[in-house]
């Protein structure tokens, strides 16, 4: 008797522990669901879906020299703009060039000139938004001539305009290339491109662009980047529940208009908290991306197709071309004559029916396409005629 109390006793406290096993279990997997539930899969920021008006990018642009070149400059009989630059420049320096045609010679001083160590440049850089004076930024420098490498040279002081043709900034320092390259006795290697190259932190801004963010009120107002609906919908949603109805009005399927604090110093925070909070965009629509140049295809998760036939026979043109000399006979006086002879060969493959099942998923696409065996320019030309046929369930693109 003593050893079955002792068994059951036993039994029963094993019994208690896999209970208490299964409710801490049950409860790590109630936690982690309500992580799941917490942070939505896919899930982005608001920072990474809008743009708030006002807060914008301005381009830059200036024409100016570049010295210092190990003689790659530009060849001045083909680009004469770049000498006259030089006169120019030398002139507001107090430096004149005779331009008159001397007694013995019809030519101007600016004609004779080589100035192999020059390159006419166009420089680019991007005003931010916020810019202030003194601030530097980085610029592009770019041959405009015939310049065989501007690297190792130095840009001399260029102003910066803007669209409204107002200096915003000027430009100077050292070209840094990121390429190579050396000729010699006609060949020549180089690696990457050697008529451009930056200069970091190359300009500093003389003005600032001004920038309105908010109106008087605190009104501000959100644009999408990607024009949706069901996306813009779904952000003002997030933005009502965080600071309470009414908050985010949506204009339409791109702005988002937005009460704020009217204090410019709160509206910082305000901003950076729509930023940081976290929206589930929506499904993007069904597009195919064909590039026409490269002949790349490229097409999203959501493209689908339908049973279809399709039948594409490829053509090919071969033309071979061959020199053929005519030697004249002995003491004839005739003349060696070099001829091209054209060999053209068309072969056209007998193009057969395959059938394409319909694909629900991007994989499914994929496959039923590499049945066919076409190559992306026949592919090109496959899609075209499914969307025609309305057996593509997709927007095509063609860039």
């Amino acid at each position: 008797m003593v050893k079955i109390r002792f068994k059951q006793a036993r039994r029963t406290r094993v019994k208690d522990a896999l209970a208490a096993l299964g409710v801490v279990l049950g409860c790590l997997f109630a936690g982690a669901a309500l992580l799941t539930f917490a942070n939505p899969a896919h899930a982005e920021r608001v920072k990474d879906l809008v743009a708030f008006q006002g807060v914008r990018d301005n381009p830059l642009i200036g024409y100016g020299l570049v010295v210092g070149l190990d003689g790659t400059g530009d060849q001045t009989t083909q680009a004469p703009f770049t000498t006259q630059t030089l006169a120019n420049m030398l002139a507001n320096l107090g430096i004149s060039i005779n331009n008159t045609s001397s007694a013995n010679s019809t030519t101007s001083p600016l004609t004779n000139m080589q100035l192999k160590n020059v390159a006419a440049v166009m420089v680019t850089a991007t005003l931010p938004p916020f810019a202030r004076p003194g601030e530097a930024i980085d610029i592009t420098v770019s041959s405009l001539a015939n310049a065989k490498s501007i690297r190792g040279g130095t840009l001399l002081l260029t102003p910066l305009k803007g669209a409204d043709g107002q200096v915003y900034a000027l430009a100077q320092g050292n070209v840094a290339v990121g390429g190579a390259g050396a000729s010699a006795n006609g060949s020549r290697v180089q690696v990457n491109q050697l008529a451009a190259g930056r200069i970091s932190g190359g300009a500093i801004i003389e003005r600032s662009v001004p920038t309105t963010v908010a109106q008087q009120s605190g009104m501000l107002q959100m644009e999408v980047n990607d024009m949706d609906y069901d996306t813009t919908q779904r952000i003002v949603a997030a933005v009502n529940n965080m600071f309470g109805p009414g908050t985010a009005t949506p204009l339409d399927g791109r702005t988002i208009q937005v009460h704020g604090p009217a204090d410019p110093g709160a509206q910082v925070g305000f901003i950076a908290q729509i930023q940081n909070l976290d929206v589930r965009p929506a499904q993007a629509a069904a597009k195919v991306i064909l590039n026409a140049r490269t002949g790349s295809i490229v097409m999203n998760q959501m493209v689908t197709l339908q049973s279809c036939a399709v039948a594409h026979g490829n053509l090919s043109v071969v033309v071979n071309t061959q020199t053929v000399v005519s030697q004249p006979g002995a003491f004839s006086n005739g003349t060696t004559v070099a001829a091209r002879q054209s060999q053209i060969q068309m072969k056209q493959d007998n193009g057969s029916l395959k059938l394409v099942t319909a694909g629900a998923n991007l994989a499914e696409v994929v496959k039923a396409l590499n049945a066919l065996g076409a190559t992306p320019a026949d592919l090109m030309s496959i899609l075209q005629a499914m969307k025609a046929a309305g057996a593509l369930r997709a927007d095509l693109e063609i860039i």
